[in-house]
């Protein structure tokens, strides 16, 4: 699904824009997927494991996302670098399709600018042109009190836990929430 671009100001004043994907980002959005993996233990990957991570698979990825009717990613640019990604989907089946998944990430250089809120009030708008969906759901790792802070805010509520779900290298164990918004 391809959306309009959104230009907006970061809070120290400098100009994003909010689109869709394309071919021309695939270095820049392999270079954050290495480097988010890295900045926080919240994301499902570490960055040994980004080597599957090609260019061949996300000009794939990027076209498949940008032609489908039922998922959207978008990456907020900042002076030439990809700063955030997020993406919102939901099934065609008819149990389901009444439920959208979302997911955010921010480089850490970017954090407390605005662009999670700003990305994920998109994300919102997106599943409210679907008549078909009435709630939004997503994840977080225990711990992650910022990406919590930002859901609650938008209205999300944690609706179930999954005890000890993600092991971290160093044998630690997370609980993982789910979080539901209405829309409807």
């Amino acid at each position: 699904m391809i959306i309009q671009e959104i230009d907006f100001t970061l809070k120290d004043g400098r100009s994003a824009l909010i689109r869709c994907p394309n071919d021309e980002d695939i270095p820049g959005m392999l270079d954050y997927l290495r480097i988010t993996a890295g900045e926080t233990d919240y994301l499902l990957r570490y960055p040994e494991e980004c080597g599957k991570y090609t260019a061949e698979g996300e000009k794939t990825l990027i076209n498949r996302v940008n032609n489908s009717e039922n998922e959207a990613m978008l990456v907020c640019q900042i002076d030439g670098i990809i700063a955030g990604v997020c993406q919102i989907s939901w099934s065609k089946s008819i149990k389901t399709c009444h439920r959208a998944s979302v997911a955010v990430a921010v480089l850490r250089d970017y954090w407390g600018q605005g662009i999670g809120t700003r990305m994920f009030q998109e994300l919102i708008e997106i599943a409210k042109k679907n008549e078909k969906i009435i709630q939004i759901e997503l994840d977080f790792i225990e711990g992650n009190t910022r990406a919590r802070a930002m859901y609650e805010k938008f209205g999300f509520r944690i609706t179930g836990i999954k005890p000890d779900a993600i092991r971290l290298k160093d044998g630690k164990l997370l609980n993982e929430y789910s979080m539901i918004k209405k829309i409807r």
